[in-house]
């Protein structure tokens, strides 16, 4: 057992089948580790049966903290709300579906004890649908292979953190918000452990596929100049390929002057052209987007109530 406080973040949107059962789980594991925790639960704006059921839950056990947020705000933004008023020596994000087993915050804490600031799992294998498996993949591997800082492989929000490490994520003021790359980006000792990743057992996954490609777009944007970097080579590839054909052409009209002239080919090189011009605006347009939510400077989350609110130590 250890003295020290430890809090979990627990984002919740239309999670009510999971939320008696994680915190069941969640209590038994803490209560082995530490007489002193407090499980901070996140309601960003469910519409189903989960407001009576974190009220029942902060009524009976006073370690329970339930944030309710105004409206969804998204689950980046649930955890830095979870993350502003959490209390622990230590902080353990975890989603509410249970994918991610409550057991693995044993080891957590056991590393954070060894001398790690920053602790966090490692999906070594994922149970589910083989395609969104596949594209985690290559977005995690494209993530690493273009960020401008070391964002782990198979890395999500699950994990544990120093409240040092917390009180840096805090005090960041940007909007768009990424926690696995701002927790890599605060640097200080980190470590892995490996995981397999469960499916979903009850209700529907919250991401569809064109949230998926979002997701990935936002991590991409976020941590890697790489797409702006890409138009340069596409101006320089489009510039190489204009400087073949301009020869090709001028060898064709010098030696068979009686070559047919294509109206396809000109065609073709516009569109060619064209395709090019809008991937870069599209690109330009990405990172202009995120200065416009900066720049409006509106607050990540809005809080409508707080159950067992408690002071930071």
């Amino acid at each position: 057992m250890i003295q020290k406080k430890i809090s979990v973040v627990v984002p919740s949107y239309n999670e009510e089948q999971y939320i008696l059962s994680l915190y069941g789980q969640l209590t038994r594991i803490l209560k082995g580790v530490t007489s002193r925790y407090e499980i901070i639960f996140v309601n960003n704006g469910s519409f189903d049966s989960s407001d009576r059921i974190f009220t029942d839950l902060a009524r009976k056990d006073k370690r329970v903290m339930v944030i309710c947020l105004s409206r969804n705000f998204g689950s980046q933004n649930a955890y830095s709300a979870g993350l502003s008023l959490a209390g622990g020596d230590a902080v353990v994000c975890m989603d509410g579906d249970l994918q991610d087993p409550p057991s693995l915050i044993k080891d957590f804490i056991q590393k954070w004890q060894e001398g790690y600031d920053v602790v966090y799992g490692v999906r070594k294998k994922r149970r589910g649908n083989i395609i969104k498996r596949i594209g985690y993949k290559i977005f995690y591997r494209l993530l690493k292979r273009f960020s401008y800082i070391q964002i782990p492989l198979d890395a999500g929000d699950f994990g544990l953190m120093d409240k040092k490490v917390v009180a840096i994520l805090n005090a960041m003021p940007e909007k768009d918000r990424f926690i696995r790359g701002l927790r890599a980006f605060s640097g200080f000792k980190q470590v892995g452990i490996e995981y397999t990743r469960n499916d979903r057992t009850k209700g529907e996954p919250k991401y569809s596929f064109l949230d998926n490609f979002k997701w990935a777009y936002k991590g991409l944007f976020s941590f890697s100049y790489t797409p702006l970097e890409l138009i340069s080579l596409f101006a320089f590839a489009v510039g190489l390929i204009a400087m073949i054909g301009i020869g090709y052409y001028l060898y064709h009209y010098f030696v068979f002057k009686d070559a047919p002239h294509g109206f396809a080919t000109m065609i073709t090189v516009i569109l060619f052209l064209g395709a090019i011009q809008l991937l870069s605006i599209s690109i330009i347009g990405g990172y202009i987007s995120r200065i416009f939510e900066e720049v409006k400077n509106r607050p990540n989350y809005i809080i409508e109530k707080v159950l067992n609110k408690q002071r930071k130590k």
